[in-house]
């Protein structure tokens, strides 16, 4: 019986001591690694033998700690890229913080560059630059990703309504930038291929918007995520052969046909909010007989005239009918958000739920994101303890 009980004993401790020593708190130690020697292609065609591990390739360089990881959650979803690792980095540049997003390559390198082709022919990268790295390198690169990962998708948030207006305007301000730029018909190149928005577009959009949002007491998360869905906060004509029947002709309507005693109009959809010429008119008169609110609280280039003009309303002015007509649905829906934006778009009597669907993706996306940035409290994830920066790689 001894040396069976001995042999038990034995195994007993050589178990527990292989857990001990992978569960025991320790420092992480880079450790010197041999390397078997890949081939790296110059821009010459000269190749070079270096001590390397991994092919990695730069798609996309943020000066914003949150824009870099709106971009690298897209990407992580760009069909070209499903069965790549994405990473997001950080570096000090000579200018500040700077976030690459980088994507590890396949070992076939033939492989590598035709899927970068690929995502780049289906515009979901402006371009790329590969390179290979050691693996130490890359090892530290899925840290820094695990990092950022973790820092925007922490159990605790800060609740977006308890949002200081600045802090808020920011994040709705990279929000928009972010959603204009990765447009499907900017993307694909549909004609008219729309423009983004610029930094100083989207600042004066996102003003307007939380002004709207709190002088109409609407939900902002789904405010922004109706502005998402209908333009992705571009300025573009839509619906251009949508019509309408109505009993007569008003001024400023585009008459297609006439025909027992009714009339066909031209009904598109305007602007940033693709509000159609009718819905306008709708929303005008609701202006009109609103004594409840004091306009004039509004920003001047804000309120709507008191005559209608359906080819000259501005911007500011089509996001405060849009936040009118928001307000009239939810208040016909007894505060029911669900059917209050599915009617945004088919209608009171009809609402659209796939179109809700849409809009609640984004708003729960919207808030998610700007909450979690928040919940920072002003300190860009790169700056905690747990981040280190990329050592460089050996032989380079």
């Amino acid at each position: 019986m001894m040396p069976l009980v001995t042999t038990l004993l034995l195994a007993a401790l050589t178990v527990g001591s292989l857990y001990w020593w992978e569960l025991r708190p320790r420092d992480l130690v880079l450790r010197p690694i041999a390397w078997t020697p890949v081939p790296e292609v110059s821009p010459d065609g000269v190749r070079a033998t270096l001590p390397v591990a991994f092919y990695v390739a730069e798609v996309g360089r943020y000066d914003d700690e949150l824009t870099a990881y709106l971009m690298f959650d897209y990407l992580r979803g760009a069909p070209p890229l499903a069965r790549a690792e994405v990473l997001l980095t950080h570096e000090e540049g000579a200018e500040g913080p700077e976030y690459p997003i980088l994507v590890r390559l396949p070992d076939d390198l033939a492989l590598g560059i035709a899927m970068l082709a690929e995502t780049e022919a289906r515009g979901y990268i402006p371009s790329y630059d590969w390179r290979a790295v050691a693996f130490p390198i890359v090892f530290q690169y899925r840290q820094q990703t695990r990092v950022f990962t973790s820092a925007y998708n922490l159990p605790r948030r800060a609740a977006l309504e308890s949002l200081p207006r600045e802090a808020l305007l920011a994040y709705a301000r990279r929000f928009m930038v972010f959603k204009s730029a990765t447009d499907p018909r900017i993307r694909r190149r549909i004609e008219p291929v729309p423009q983004s928005l610029s930094p100083e577009e989207a600042s004066r959009l996102a003003a307007d918007v939380l002004t709207v949002a709190d002088f109409f007491e609407i939900p902002i998360d789904f405010f922004l995520g109706i502005g998402a869905m209908e333009n992705n906060y571009m300025d573009v004509r839509g619906d251009l052969e949508n019509t309408k029947w109505k009993r007569r002709a008003e001024k400023g309507d585009i008459v297609l046909r006439r025909s027992k005693g009714r009339v066909l109009v031209l009904n598109y959809s305007t602007g940033v909010w693709q509000i159609t010429r009718e819905t306008l008119r709708y929303a005008h008169r609701l202006y009109l007989r609103d004594k409840e609110r004091d306009y004039t609280r509004l920003p001047e280039r804000m309120r709507p005239p008191k005559a209608l003009n359906l080819d000259e309303v501005d911007t500011p002015v089509l996001t405060t009918y849009a936040g009118l007509f928001f307000r009239d649905l939810l208040d016909t829906f007894d505060g029911d958000v669900a059917l209050a934006v599915g009617a945004y778009n088919g209608g009171p009597g009809r609402p659209n739920p796939k179109y809700e669907e849409g809009v609640r993706q984004v708003a729960v996306y919207a808030r998610r994101m700007m909450e979690q940035a928040a919940a920072l409290h002003g300190q860009r994830a790169a700056e905690t303890s747990y981040f280190a920066p990329p050592r460089a790689p050996r032989g380079r």
